[in-house]
């Protein structure tokens, strides 16, 4: 019944997208109109997020059963949007034709059954991105697609692989049994305490959405016995209730980078919070957030654990993708076993790898490591010429300065991070 009265609603009240780019000097401005449902917000922010457009400000409104929205966009260089095909795409998957706001919320995902989708969850430690391809490798899997994220000790990736033989899906429930029990061991590693998790996903949701959830469910927004990061450095997260309006008023200071709004709305959304008013504004290298919430039952937030733990999360989302280290691309003819043999070669040079994308496209992987020294030292130049001449010079470019690889204190060398080098 619900979804027949979504129909009904979106029939009556039919989504609409208007794009200006007379309106603002240095930016196209987006309008978004539609009926009002739960989630409709990161949708919208989802596929603005994937066509890799920079957000310079937001005005949000879904009060009542209408959604209003204006964003102001860029391109990665900071110019207006002129292509005529992203214009295009935007009108079409926010607009009336499109499946936007419907029941299944996958912008952009469809099910393959080219390749098979393992998750996996577990503490981070030196090596761990090497042994777990390794394995991979060894059980004759190919990783066509991974996307690897570390965060306050714990780490997480979604992984698509596929038959060494066949280059498809792998099905025989078996072999895959054997691939979740070998990589779980290798999660865990020599603690047995450890909690690791290794699932084989048959569901099409958003990577860079499932790997937040599967670090929130983790618990990876708990603070360790050391800063993840410098508290000159942490996001400023405030939360407080407006108690004339029923609302909970959440204010975000940081560092601004790409996909930073993404991060954030996906958060209270699938912390089950409704955002009713936001305003976005990004100047210079800074970002200001404010959003004006509701927990998906009506109420604000109700006590003190409850204002710390969305702070907490709100904390752990802004920093989970922070580019720290040094970013290395490698551009190469795809081939099985690429991915075991880079992570090794990282490893065995002392270099961690903080986060990770690794993509094939018409038989060119092009992967993209973020760096850091094991022990906690900037990375060593020389270090860096090594490997790339070890891997090919054309193959592995470096994207920033090693000098400047320094976000790890040489006063916690106990802080190691995927990839890295065991001693």
């Amino acid at each position: 019944m619900e979804d027949e009265y979504e129909k009904f609603v979106r029939r009556m009240n039919p989504p609409r997208v208007v794009i200006d780019n007379e309106a603002c000097k240095n930016a196209t401005v987006i309008h978004v109109d539609s009926a009002n449902k739960h989630g409709i917000l990161l949708e919208v922010v989802q596929i603005l997020t994937d066509l890799n457009l920079i957000v310079t400000k937001a005005y949000i409104s879904s009060d009542g059963n209408w959604f209003m929205d204006v964003f102001n966009v860029t391109d990665q260089d900071g110019n207006k949007i002129l292509d005529e095909g992203i214009l295009d795409y935007i009108t079409k998957s926010l607009g009336p034709e499109s499946c936007f706001s419907s029941s299944m919320r996958s912008v952009g995902l469809k099910q393959s059954m080219d390749h098979t989708a393992i998750e996996l969850t577990g503490s981070d430690r030196p090596g761990l991105l090497s042994e777990v391809s390794a394995v991979l490798r060894h059980l004759k899997c190919n990783v066509v697609n991974a996307e690897v994220w570390t965060h306050n000790t714990r780490a997480a990736a979604v992984m698509q692989v596929t038959d060494e033989e066949t280059g498809t899906a792998i099905t025989d429930q078996e072999r895959l049994s054997r691939i979740k029990s070998l990589l779980c061991i290798v999660l865990k590693g020599s603690n047995k305490s450890s909690l690791a998790k290794t699932v084989v996903s048959h569901s099409a949701t958003h990577t860079e959405r499932r790997l937040h959830q599967m670090m929130f469910a983790d618990r990876d927004y708990e603070r360790t016995g050391y800063d993840v990061m410098d508290v000159r450095q942490r996001p400023n997260v405030d939360v407080v209730n407006w108690y004339d309006k029923y609302y909970s008023a959440v204010t975000i200071r940081c560092k601004d980078r790409p996909k930073l709004l993404f991060d954030t709305v996906c958060t209270l959304t699938d912390m089950d919070y409704v955002v009713f008013h936001a305003k976005i504004d990004t100047e210079g290298p800074d970002s200001y957030q404010e959003y004006y919430i509701r927990h998906i039952d009506g109420s604000p937030v109700k006590s003190e654990a409850e204002r710390q733990r969305v702070t907490q999360c709100l904390e752990a989302a802004i920093e989970r993708r922070v580019s720290e280290g040094l970013k290395l691309e490698l551009c190469t003819t795809d081939r099985v076993g690429l991915l075991s043999d880079v992570t090794r070669i990282f490893r065995e040079n002392s270099l961690t790898v903080a986060r990770a994308e690794v993509t094939t496209k018409a038989g060119k992987a092009v992967n993209t490591f973020y760096v850091r020294d094991a022990s906690g030292y900037p990375v060593d130049s020389k270090t860096i010429e090594f490997i790339r001449q070890v891997i090919g010079q054309t193959i592995l470019k470096v994207k920033g300065n090693p000098e400047d690889s320094k976000s790890v204190s040489q006063e916690s060398p106990t802080r190691f991070l995927f990839g890295g080098f065991f001693k």
